[in-house]
Protein backbone atom coordinates (compact mmCIF):
# COMPACT_ATOMS: atom_id res chain seq x y z
CA UNK A 1 0.00 0.00 0.00
CA UNK A 2 3.01 2.59 0.89
CA UNK A 3 4.59 1.60 -2.66
CA UNK A 4 1.52 2.41 -4.34
CA UNK A 5 1.04 5.27 -2.31
CA UNK A 6 4.41 6.53 -3.54
CA UNK A 7 3.77 5.35 -6.93
CA UNK A 8 1.39 7.35 -7.21
CA UNK A 9 2.20 10.55 -6.12
CA UNK A 10 5.36 10.20 -7.99
CA UNK A 11 3.53 10.17 -11.47
CA UNK A 12 1.32 13.16 -9.91
CA UNK A 13 4.51 15.16 -9.19
CA UNK A 14 5.91 14.27 -12.52
CA UNK A 15 3.13 15.10 -14.47
CA UNK A 16 2.83 18.20 -12.85
CA UNK A 17 6.00 19.38 -13.22
CA UNK A 18 6.51 17.77 -17.04
CA UNK A 19 3.35 20.44 -17.99
CA UNK A 20 4.75 23.45 -15.91
CA UNK A 21 8.32 22.85 -17.78
CA UNK A 22 6.33 22.16 -20.73
CA UNK A 23 4.49 25.51 -20.62
CA UNK A 24 7.15 27.47 -20.03
CA UNK A 25 9.34 25.66 -23.04
CA UNK A 26 6.54 26.90 -25.08
CA UNK A 27 6.26 30.37 -24.11
CA UNK A 28 9.44 31.28 -24.11
CA UNK A 29 9.75 29.91 -27.51
CA UNK A 30 7.24 31.61 -29.13
CA UNK A 31 6.90 35.05 -26.51
CA UNK A 32 8.95 37.68 -25.55
CA UNK A 33 11.59 37.12 -22.83
CA UNK A 34 10.89 38.64 -19.23
CA UNK A 35 12.74 40.95 -17.63
CA UNK A 36 15.68 39.14 -16.18
CA UNK A 37 15.81 41.34 -12.88
CA UNK A 38 12.44 41.14 -12.46
CA UNK A 39 12.46 37.87 -13.01
CA UNK A 40 14.80 36.98 -10.49
CA UNK A 41 14.30 39.27 -7.40
CA UNK A 42 10.55 37.92 -7.81
CA UNK A 43 11.24 34.40 -8.13
CA UNK A 44 13.80 34.39 -4.92
CA UNK A 45 11.13 36.70 -2.96
CA UNK A 46 8.61 33.80 -3.40
CA UNK A 47 10.98 31.58 -2.65
CA UNK A 48 11.89 33.20 0.82
CA UNK A 49 8.33 33.92 1.67
CA UNK A 50 7.59 29.99 1.23
CA UNK A 51 10.41 28.79 3.05
CA UNK A 52 8.76 31.25 5.56
CA UNK A 53 5.50 29.31 5.62
CA UNK A 54 3.32 28.18 8.22
CA UNK A 55 2.25 24.95 8.92
CA UNK A 56 -1.80 24.37 9.52
CA UNK A 57 -3.09 21.23 11.47
CA UNK A 58 -4.70 19.58 7.92
CA UNK A 59 -0.03 19.69 7.24
CA UNK A 60 -0.74 22.26 4.30
CA UNK A 61 0.67 25.39 4.67
CA UNK A 62 0.59 29.16 4.17
CA UNK A 63 2.61 31.38 3.35
CA UNK A 64 2.75 35.37 1.65
CA UNK A 65 4.15 33.73 -1.60
CA UNK A 66 0.45 34.14 -2.99
CA UNK A 67 0.74 37.97 -2.45
CA UNK A 68 4.56 38.01 -4.44
CA UNK A 69 3.01 35.31 -7.16
CA UNK A 70 0.12 38.24 -7.72
CA UNK A 71 3.05 41.02 -7.72
CA UNK A 72 4.56 39.19 -10.85
CA UNK A 73 1.22 39.14 -12.56
CA UNK A 74 1.16 42.76 -12.67
CA UNK A 75 5.08 43.77 -13.09
CA UNK A 76 4.40 41.03 -16.51
CA UNK A 77 1.25 42.36 -17.49
CA UNK A 78 2.77 44.33 -20.55
CA UNK A 79 5.79 41.99 -21.33
CA UNK A 80 5.93 38.02 -21.09
CA UNK A 81 2.62 38.01 -19.72
CA UNK A 82 2.37 34.39 -19.00
CA UNK A 83 5.90 33.20 -18.87
CA UNK A 84 6.82 35.87 -16.46
CA UNK A 85 4.62 34.74 -13.87
CA UNK A 86 4.75 31.01 -14.52
CA UNK A 87 8.51 30.70 -13.83
CA UNK A 88 8.21 33.11 -10.94
CA UNK A 89 5.73 30.58 -9.36
CA UNK A 90 7.56 27.77 -9.98
CA UNK A 91 10.11 29.31 -7.12
CA UNK A 92 7.92 28.79 -4.79
CA UNK A 93 8.41 24.75 -5.03
CA UNK A 94 12.47 25.47 -3.66
CA UNK A 95 11.71 24.46 0.25
CA UNK A 96 14.84 24.00 1.33
CA UNK A 97 13.72 21.02 3.76
CA UNK A 98 12.92 19.43 0.59
CA UNK A 99 16.49 20.51 -1.04
CA UNK A 100 17.90 18.98 2.06
CA UNK A 101 16.42 16.24 2.52
CA UNK A 102 16.51 15.11 -1.59
CA UNK A 103 12.85 15.02 -1.59
CA UNK A 104 12.68 15.67 -5.19
CA UNK A 105 9.13 14.27 -5.65
CA UNK A 106 8.02 17.06 -3.53
CA UNK A 107 9.81 19.66 -5.02
CA UNK A 108 8.78 18.91 -8.13
CA UNK A 109 4.92 18.59 -7.39
CA UNK A 110 5.48 22.27 -5.96
CA UNK A 111 7.10 23.94 -8.70
CA UNK A 112 4.11 22.56 -10.95
CA UNK A 113 1.19 23.45 -8.65
CA UNK A 114 2.94 26.97 -7.81
CA UNK A 115 3.81 27.71 -11.54
CA UNK A 116 0.35 26.24 -13.15
CA UNK A 117 -1.39 28.10 -10.05
CA UNK A 118 0.55 31.66 -10.81
CA UNK A 119 0.04 31.28 -14.87
CA UNK A 120 -3.79 30.68 -14.23
CA UNK A 121 -4.04 33.88 -12.46
CA UNK A 122 -1.87 35.68 -15.29
CA UNK A 123 -4.48 34.49 -17.98
CA UNK A 124 -7.11 35.66 -15.93
CA UNK A 125 -5.98 39.19 -15.06
CA UNK A 126 -4.66 39.70 -18.70
CA UNK A 127 -8.26 39.31 -20.11
CA UNK A 128 -8.70 42.56 -18.06
CA UNK A 129 -8.72 45.34 -20.36
CA UNK A 130 -6.19 47.96 -19.71
CA UNK A 131 -8.29 50.21 -19.39
CA UNK A 132 -9.83 48.92 -15.30
CA UNK A 133 -5.63 48.51 -14.93
CA UNK A 134 -5.15 51.73 -15.17
CA UNK A 135 -5.70 53.06 -12.08
CA UNK A 136 -4.89 51.68 -8.49
CA UNK A 137 -9.20 50.91 -7.88
CA UNK A 138 -8.97 48.83 -11.18
CA UNK A 139 -6.02 46.85 -10.09
CA UNK A 140 -7.84 46.04 -6.83
CA UNK A 141 -10.90 44.83 -9.11
CA UNK A 142 -8.71 42.76 -11.54
CA UNK A 143 -7.34 40.81 -7.98
CA UNK A 144 -10.64 39.34 -7.25
CA UNK A 145 -10.71 37.09 -10.56
CA UNK A 146 -7.08 36.52 -10.82
CA UNK A 147 -6.65 35.72 -7.24
CA UNK A 148 -10.15 33.44 -7.34
CA UNK A 149 -8.58 31.44 -10.07
CA UNK A 150 -5.13 31.24 -8.66
CA UNK A 151 -7.06 29.62 -5.65
CA UNK A 152 -9.16 27.37 -7.82
CA UNK A 153 -6.26 25.95 -9.94
CA UNK A 154 -4.29 25.56 -6.60
CA UNK A 155 -7.17 23.71 -5.36
CA UNK A 156 -7.97 21.44 -8.19
CA UNK A 157 -4.04 20.75 -8.31
CA UNK A 158 -3.20 20.15 -4.52
CA UNK A 159 -5.99 18.05 -3.82
CA UNK A 160 -5.35 14.71 -5.91
CA UNK A 161 -1.45 15.30 -4.87
CA UNK A 162 -2.18 15.40 -0.91
CA UNK A 163 -4.85 12.54 -1.67
CA UNK A 164 -1.82 10.60 -3.12
CA UNK A 165 0.40 11.59 -0.79
CA UNK A 166 -1.93 11.01 2.24
CA UNK A 167 -3.82 8.49 1.48
CA UNK A 168 -7.24 10.21 2.46
CA UNK A 169 -9.90 11.18 -0.10
CA UNK A 170 -10.14 14.21 -2.54
CA UNK A 171 -13.53 14.40 -0.33
CA UNK A 172 -12.14 14.39 3.07
CA UNK A 173 -9.26 17.54 2.02
CA UNK A 174 -11.89 19.52 0.22
CA UNK A 175 -12.89 21.76 2.92
CA UNK A 176 -9.58 21.96 4.26
CA UNK A 177 -7.63 23.37 1.55
CA UNK A 178 -9.67 25.24 -0.17
CA UNK A 179 -10.06 27.37 3.31
CA UNK A 180 -6.40 27.47 3.08
CA UNK A 181 -6.53 29.78 0.40
CA UNK A 182 -9.14 31.57 1.09
CA UNK A 183 -7.67 32.37 4.56
CA UNK A 184 -4.98 34.47 2.27
CA UNK A 185 -6.72 35.68 -0.70
CA UNK A 186 -6.47 39.40 1.17
CA UNK A 187 -2.45 39.12 0.06
CA UNK A 188 -3.36 39.18 -3.62
CA UNK A 189 -4.90 42.73 -3.51
CA UNK A 190 -1.33 43.87 -1.63
CA UNK A 191 0.39 41.77 -3.95
CA UNK A 192 -1.24 43.55 -7.45
CA UNK A 193 -0.96 47.03 -5.15
CA UNK A 194 2.80 46.04 -5.00
CA UNK A 195 2.85 45.18 -8.56
CA UNK A 196 1.42 48.34 -9.81
CA UNK A 197 4.16 50.24 -7.25
CA UNK A 198 7.11 48.16 -8.84
CA UNK A 199 5.86 49.37 -12.45
CA UNK A 200 5.39 52.91 -11.64
CA UNK A 201 8.27 53.60 -9.51
CA UNK A 202 10.96 50.60 -10.39
CA UNK A 203 13.17 48.12 -8.30
CA UNK A 204 13.98 50.04 -5.63
CA UNK A 205 10.67 49.41 -3.86
CA UNK A 206 11.51 45.67 -3.96
CA UNK A 207 12.42 46.24 0.04
CA UNK A 208 8.72 46.69 0.71
CA UNK A 209 7.68 43.69 -0.81
CA UNK A 210 9.84 42.11 2.19
CA UNK A 211 8.30 42.86 5.08
CA UNK A 212 5.05 41.49 4.64
CA UNK A 213 6.40 38.57 4.42
CA UNK A 214 7.49 38.31 7.85
CA UNK A 215 4.53 40.49 8.97
CA UNK A 216 2.16 37.76 7.43
CA UNK A 217 4.16 34.56 8.98
CA UNK A 218 3.99 36.44 12.02
CA UNK A 219 -0.15 36.83 12.00
CA UNK A 220 -0.06 33.35 10.59
CA UNK A 221 1.82 32.10 13.60
CA UNK A 222 -0.30 34.23 16.43
CA UNK A 223 -3.57 33.10 14.47
CA UNK A 224 -2.24 29.35 14.95
CA UNK A 225 -1.29 30.11 18.56
CA UNK A 226 -4.91 31.28 19.48
CA UNK A 227 -6.23 28.46 17.86
CA UNK A 228 -3.59 26.27 19.91
CA UNK A 229 -4.83 28.00 23.12
CA UNK A 230 -8.60 27.64 22.77
CA UNK A 231 -8.11 23.80 22.57
CA UNK A 232 -6.09 23.75 25.44
CA UNK A 233 -8.94 25.34 26.92
CA UNK A 234 -11.30 22.78 25.95
CA UNK A 235 -9.25 20.42 27.17
CA UNK A 236 -9.06 21.86 30.07
CA UNK A 237 -12.38 22.32 30.82
CA UNK A 238 -13.31 18.84 29.29
CA UNK A 239 -10.39 17.07 32.06
CA UNK A 240 -11.94 19.04 34.97
CA UNK A 241 -15.66 17.88 34.06
CA UNK A 242 -13.50 14.15 33.95
CA UNK A 243 -11.56 14.82 37.20
CA UNK A 244 -14.98 15.59 39.01
CA UNK A 245 -16.74 12.09 37.95
CA UNK A 246 -14.44 9.57 37.16
CA UNK A 247 -17.39 7.16 36.19
CA UNK A 248 -18.31 9.16 33.06
CA UNK A 249 -14.56 9.56 31.77
CA UNK A 250 -14.22 9.80 28.53
CA UNK A 251 -18.22 10.34 28.34
CA UNK A 252 -17.15 13.80 26.60
CA UNK A 253 -14.88 12.66 23.96
CA UNK A 254 -17.11 9.64 22.68
CA UNK A 255 -20.27 11.81 22.39
CA UNK A 256 -17.99 14.04 20.64
CA UNK A 257 -16.54 11.13 18.46
CA UNK A 258 -20.31 10.19 17.74
CA UNK A 259 -21.42 13.40 17.23
CA UNK A 260 -18.47 13.86 14.29
CA UNK A 261 -19.84 10.69 12.74
CA UNK A 262 -23.37 11.54 12.82
CA UNK A 263 -21.97 15.24 10.87
CA UNK A 264 -19.54 13.25 8.87
CA UNK A 265 -22.80 11.14 7.26
CA UNK A 266 -24.80 14.56 6.86
CA UNK A 267 -22.09 15.69 4.80
CA UNK A 268 -20.66 18.87 7.03
CA UNK A 269 -18.29 20.85 5.74
CA UNK A 270 -14.79 20.62 7.89
CA UNK A 271 -15.59 23.86 9.84
CA UNK A 272 -18.71 23.06 10.48
CA UNK A 273 -17.36 19.43 11.99
CA UNK A 274 -14.94 21.32 14.56
CA UNK A 275 -18.04 23.53 15.81
CA UNK A 276 -20.00 20.40 16.11
CA UNK A 277 -17.18 18.76 18.00
CA UNK A 278 -16.54 21.68 20.31
CA UNK A 279 -20.30 21.87 21.68
CA UNK A 280 -20.14 18.32 21.56
CA UNK A 281 -17.20 18.34 24.43
CA UNK A 282 -18.78 21.43 25.97
CA UNK A 283 -22.45 20.10 26.66
CA UNK A 284 -22.14 18.76 29.80
CA UNK A 285 -19.95 21.31 31.41
CA UNK A 286 -22.30 22.20 33.90
CA UNK A 287 -22.17 19.12 34.98
CA UNK A 288 -19.02 20.76 36.86
CA UNK A 289 -21.58 22.84 39.76
CA UNK A 290 -23.47 19.24 40.33
CA UNK A 291 -22.55 17.40 43.23
CA UNK A 292 -21.02 13.64 43.13
CA UNK A 293 -23.63 11.82 45.15
CA UNK A 294 -25.83 13.10 42.93
CA UNK A 295 -24.40 12.04 39.99
CA UNK A 296 -23.59 9.16 40.99
CA UNK A 297 -26.42 8.16 43.19
CA UNK A 298 -26.95 4.09 42.44
CA UNK A 299 -31.10 4.98 42.96
CA UNK A 300 -33.92 7.12 41.55
CA UNK A 301 -33.90 10.32 41.88
CA UNK A 302 -36.30 12.84 44.04
CA UNK A 303 -37.69 15.94 42.45
CA UNK A 304 -35.65 18.43 44.16
CA UNK A 305 -32.57 15.96 43.24
CA UNK A 306 -33.29 15.79 39.53
CA UNK A 307 -33.93 19.68 39.13
CA UNK A 308 -30.27 20.31 40.74
CA UNK A 309 -29.22 17.62 37.89
CA UNK A 310 -31.09 19.23 35.21
CA UNK A 311 -30.36 22.70 36.05
CA UNK A 312 -26.64 21.90 34.60
CA UNK A 313 -28.09 22.69 30.99
CA UNK A 314 -28.66 26.05 31.83
CA UNK A 315 -25.19 26.58 33.56
CA UNK A 316 -23.18 25.27 30.58
CA UNK A 317 -25.42 27.70 28.38
CA UNK A 318 -23.94 30.66 30.66
CA UNK A 319 -20.70 29.28 30.78
CA UNK A 320 -20.08 29.06 26.83
CA UNK A 321 -21.46 32.64 26.77
CA UNK A 322 -19.06 34.02 28.95
CA UNK A 323 -16.00 32.25 26.44
CA UNK A 324 -16.15 34.85 23.64
CA UNK A 325 -14.42 32.06 20.81
CA UNK A 326 -17.43 29.52 22.22
CA UNK A 327 -20.00 31.88 21.92
CA UNK A 328 -20.70 30.67 17.82
CA UNK A 329 -21.74 26.89 19.20
CA UNK A 330 -23.98 28.61 21.90
CA UNK A 331 -27.32 27.50 19.89
CA UNK A 332 -25.90 23.74 19.05
CA UNK A 333 -25.27 23.04 23.04
CA UNK A 334 -28.90 23.13 24.13
CA UNK A 335 -32.20 21.79 22.77
CA UNK A 336 -34.53 24.56 24.14
CA UNK A 337 -36.92 26.01 21.88
CA UNK A 338 -35.57 23.42 18.95
CA UNK A 339 -38.77 21.61 17.86
CA UNK A 340 -37.50 18.57 15.53
CA UNK A 341 -39.89 19.68 12.74
CA UNK A 342 -39.10 23.52 12.40
CA UNK A 343 -36.67 23.80 9.58
CA UNK A 344 -35.11 27.18 11.05
CA UNK A 345 -33.56 25.56 13.86
CA UNK A 346 -30.09 24.17 13.88
CA UNK A 347 -29.43 20.62 13.80
CA UNK A 348 -26.39 20.34 15.60
CA UNK A 349 -28.28 19.89 18.98
CA UNK A 350 -30.13 16.94 17.85
CA UNK A 351 -27.07 15.57 16.88
CA UNK A 352 -25.66 16.06 19.93
CA UNK A 353 -28.96 15.01 21.91
CA UNK A 354 -28.17 11.55 19.86
CA UNK A 355 -24.87 10.67 20.25
CA UNK A 356 -25.61 11.80 24.23
CA UNK A 357 -28.15 9.20 24.79
CA UNK A 358 -25.99 6.34 23.30
CA UNK A 359 -23.00 6.36 24.60
CA UNK A 360 -25.35 7.28 27.91
CA UNK A 361 -26.77 3.66 26.99
CA UNK A 362 -24.13 1.87 26.19
CA UNK A 363 -22.08 2.92 29.17
CA UNK A 364 -22.31 1.61 32.47
CA UNK A 365 -23.30 4.10 34.93
CA UNK A 366 -24.13 3.97 38.86
CA UNK A 367 -27.93 3.19 38.25
CA UNK A 368 -27.45 0.56 35.46
CA UNK A 369 -25.18 -1.50 33.64
CA UNK A 370 -24.04 -0.97 29.81
CA UNK A 371 -27.13 -1.66 27.39
CA UNK A 372 -26.55 -4.04 24.17
CA UNK A 373 -25.93 -1.78 21.36
CA UNK A 374 -29.02 -3.83 19.51
CA UNK A 375 -30.99 -2.62 22.77
CA UNK A 376 -29.90 1.10 22.51
CA UNK A 377 -30.07 1.49 18.91
CA UNK A 378 -33.61 0.25 18.38
CA UNK A 379 -34.85 2.22 21.86
CA UNK A 380 -33.03 5.57 19.92
CA UNK A 381 -35.08 4.18 16.73
CA UNK A 382 -38.60 4.27 19.42
CA UNK A 383 -38.49 7.71 20.66
CA UNK A 384 -37.32 8.95 16.53
CA UNK A 385 -39.09 11.74 15.56
CA UNK A 386 -40.17 12.49 19.40
CA UNK A 387 -37.45 12.63 21.29
CA UNK A 388 -34.77 11.93 18.79
CA UNK A 389 -34.29 13.97 15.31
CA UNK A 390 -35.18 10.57 12.85
CA UNK A 391 -32.12 11.68 10.58
CA UNK A 392 -29.68 12.45 13.43
CA UNK A 393 -30.61 8.39 15.06
CA UNK A 394 -30.43 7.22 11.05
CA UNK A 395 -27.23 9.04 10.53
CA UNK A 396 -25.78 7.57 13.90
CA UNK A 397 -26.48 3.73 13.30
CA UNK A 398 -24.99 4.08 9.60
CA UNK A 399 -22.30 5.45 10.76
CA UNK A 400 -21.23 2.82 13.52
CA UNK A 401 -22.69 -0.18 11.49
CA UNK A 402 -20.65 0.70 8.43
CA UNK A 403 -17.37 1.02 11.08
CA UNK A 404 -17.57 -2.00 12.08
CA UNK A 405 -17.89 -0.97 15.51
CA UNK A 406 -19.56 -2.38 18.79
CA UNK A 407 -20.28 -0.17 21.97
CA UNK A 408 -22.62 -1.41 24.85
CA UNK A 409 -22.58 -4.57 27.21
CA UNK A 410 -19.42 -6.86 26.45
CA UNK A 411 -17.33 -3.74 24.30
CA UNK A 412 -17.18 -0.93 26.87
CA UNK A 413 -14.64 1.49 27.10
CA UNK A 414 -13.41 3.04 29.88
CA UNK A 415 -15.62 0.72 32.13
CA UNK A 416 -15.16 1.66 36.04
CA UNK A 417 -15.48 -0.52 38.94
CA UNK A 418 -18.32 0.48 41.28
CA UNK A 419 -17.94 0.38 44.71
CA UNK A 420 -21.81 -1.03 44.70
CA UNK A 421 -22.14 -3.04 41.34
CA UNK A 422 -24.83 -1.24 39.27
CA UNK A 423 -28.17 -3.49 38.82
CA UNK A 424 -28.40 -4.89 35.19
CA UNK A 425 -31.96 -2.64 34.22
CA UNK A 426 -32.78 -0.04 36.72
CA UNK A 427 -33.47 3.87 36.32
CA UNK A 428 -32.08 5.24 32.42
CA UNK A 429 -32.62 1.28 30.81
CA UNK A 430 -34.48 1.42 28.29
CA UNK A 431 -38.03 1.39 28.74
CA UNK A 432 -37.58 1.59 32.50
CA UNK A 433 -37.14 4.47 35.00
CA UNK A 434 -39.02 7.45 36.93
CA UNK A 435 -38.42 9.64 39.76
CA UNK A 436 -39.47 8.57 43.69
CA UNK A 437 -42.44 7.98 43.96
CA UNK A 438 -45.16 11.21 44.52
CA UNK A 439 -44.06 12.88 41.27
CA UNK A 440 -46.77 13.88 38.91
CA UNK A 441 -47.14 11.07 35.58
CA UNK A 442 -46.01 13.63 32.84
CA UNK A 443 -42.91 15.00 34.80
CA UNK A 444 -41.94 11.09 35.38
CA UNK A 445 -41.61 10.52 31.93
CA UNK A 446 -39.97 13.85 31.05
CA UNK A 447 -37.80 12.85 33.97
CA UNK A 448 -37.15 9.57 32.63
CA UNK A 449 -36.39 10.60 29.02
CA UNK A 450 -34.20 13.40 29.90
CA UNK A 451 -31.96 11.05 32.48
CA UNK A 452 -31.56 8.44 30.45
CA UNK A 453 -30.26 10.83 27.52
CA UNK A 454 -28.26 13.15 29.75
CA UNK A 455 -27.07 11.31 33.08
Amino acid sequence: MENGKTASFTAVSLAFFILAASLAGFLGATGPTPDLRALLLLGVLVAVAENQCVLLPNQTSVSASFMLSMAAVVVFRDGANLLGPLIVGMFGGVLLEHVRGFDWRKVACNVGIFGLSTLAAAAAYSVVPNSITGSVPGQLLAAIPAGLTYSLVDYALLAPAASTMTGRSMKDLADELWLGDLQVYPFALLGVLLGYLYVALGAWVVPLFIAPIFIARQAFLSYMQLKAQQEATLRTLVRSLEAKDQYTAGHVERVAMFAEYVGEELKFSTRRLHRLRHAALMHDIGKLTVPNHLLNKPGKLTEDEFARVKHHEFVSVELLRRIDFLLPILPTVSLENQGLASPDSPIEPHIISVADAFDAMTSTRSYRRALAQEVAFAELRAKSGTQFHPDCVEALVAAVERRGERYGAGHERDAVAFAVPPPVVGVGSAGLGDLEPGVHADEAVEAHDAERSSR
